[in-house]
């Protein structure tokens, strides 16, 4: 059976992930379809809008399916990697700046490379069981795929916190954050598809929305502002009040298990796509972390506690995410002059 299905249906292009069991993780082989249907579509006057769903109850797109990526990194070959991020990014360009109206439904799991396909339409539909979350951090990464951008748009210092703890956020929460639109019931889904697919109207989606739920991260965000404006992790931390109260505890908890140079250069890309605003620039920043994570980062470790061995006890590079050098922030930052994403 293939991983995924792509059609036209009525005035809509259709994109369906069809890997339930694997949390319709996305496989490389699916990144270069959705970029060839991007292509086909994106002048297509039988095309007014996509529909991009997703099989299963429990995620929508969980992120990208990093095995083979793993294997190759630890036999030294970094090459595959690299082409993976390339080609994956350029998808995301082409998914940001799309020139017709996207409607996404994420429903459970939207994480990682499930971000850089659900998170940039213009109608991110979400449900009760939505769970949406950029956590590349834990795994020895950045928020990549264009998530460093919604990030940086995202209210207050918001972006800073979700990039640094990565945090799960629910269905208001992803609406107070900027990374969904609407929240619609599961149920109606599949009425509102239909009359998507037979009008070709986007505007189908307003009528079929509800009142979003409350939002945890809005009632914390005046907590979340005061601590995370500052420059450099050690700045954070030390605007973080003690005692912590419960936004900042939770925060500290979650920091503690993640891999402290992800976090500080993932701090200064965000701030440096806040300042540019585009999707290029926070792509192109992105791949120069994620181009050196293997050789010079903590990403292959990163994966090995967490998926390969499970023993969730990674050895990071640095023991205290406190105190990471400027120097080593600065070596993950430079063009990568050798296999550069063209976007």
């Amino acid at each position: 059976m293939s991983d995924i299905e792509i059609r036209k249906d009525g005035r809509a292009g259709r994109i369906t992930l069809t890997r339930p069991k694997a949390l319709n993780a996305l496989t490389y082989d699916m990144v270069l379809l959705i970029e060839a249907a991007l292509d086909r579509w994106h002048a297509d006057p039988d095309i007014d809008l996509l529909v991009i769903d997703a099989e299963g109850d429990k995620a929508f797109c969980a992120g990208g399916d990093i095995q083979e990526m793993y294997e190759s990194g630890m036999g030294g070959n970094y090459d595959y990697g690299r082409k993976f991020w390339r080609d994956e990014y350029r998808m995301n360009a082409m998914m940001a700046e799309f020139p017709k109206p996207v409607v996404t439904f994420l429903q459970g799991f939207t994480m990682g490379g499930g971000v850089g396909v659900g998170c940039h339409g213009s109608h991110r539909i979400v449900g009760a069981d939505s769970r949406i979350a950029m956590p590349e951090v834990g795994i020895g990464l950045i928020p990549d795929v264009g998530g460093s951008l919604l990030l940086a748009r995202a209210p207050g210092r918001l972006g800073e916190y979700l990039g640094l703890t990565a945090d799960r956020m629910e269905a208001g929460d992803a609406i107070h954050a900027g990374f969904a639109d609407h929240f619609v019931p599961r149920e109606t889904w599949p009425a509102l598809i239909a009359a998507l697919c037979e009008t070709g109207d986007p505007g189908e989606v307003v009528p079929a929305a509800r009142p979003a739920p409350q939002s945890r991260l809005a009632k914390w965000q005046s907590r979340i502002d005061a601590c995370f404006g500052g420059d450099t992790l050690a700045d954070i931390f030390s605007a973080m009040p003690d005692p912590a109260p419960e936004p900042i505890a939770h925060a500290q908890k979650l920091m503690a298990r993640n891999s402290p140079l992800a976090m500080a250069c993932a701090l200064r890309i965000i701030r440096t796509v806040r300042d540019a605003g585009d999707i290029r620039t926070a792509l192109e920043h992105e791949y120069r972390y994620t181009a050196r994570s293997m050789e010079r980062g903590d990403f292959l470790e990163g994966i090995r506690a967490a998926i390969i061995d499970k023993d969730r006890s990674p050895k990071w590079r640095h023991e205290n995410w406190r105190a990471v050098p400027e120097a080593d922030i600065v070596a993950m930052e430079g063009p990568v002059r050798d296999a550069p994403l063209q976007l």
